[in-house]
């Protein structure tokens, strides 16, 4: 799995029918209509998000590696 952006990640959450809350430091927070769950996505201008990191993401909003392109 390849490595990418929090910004880039956001968008994909976005497109997903994932909706920001809430800004708070360099982290935006997301939450999807009708769902309890909430992601937060570490934004760090270009720096890419460690794979552990964006498999555990990806497994909250329930996204496969197939979502990312």
């Amino acid at each position: 799995m390849k490595s990418i952006s929090g910004k880039k990640f956001a968008k994909i959450l976005e497109k997903n029918g994932w909706q920001l809350l809430r800004v708070q430091g360099s982290h935006n927070i997301y939450c999807k209509p009708g769902q309890t769950t909430r992601i937060s996505v570490p934004i760090h201008g270009k720096k890419d998000l460690k794979v552990g990191l964006l498999r555990y993401l990806m497994k909250q909003a329930s996204l496969s590696e197939e979502d990312l392109k």
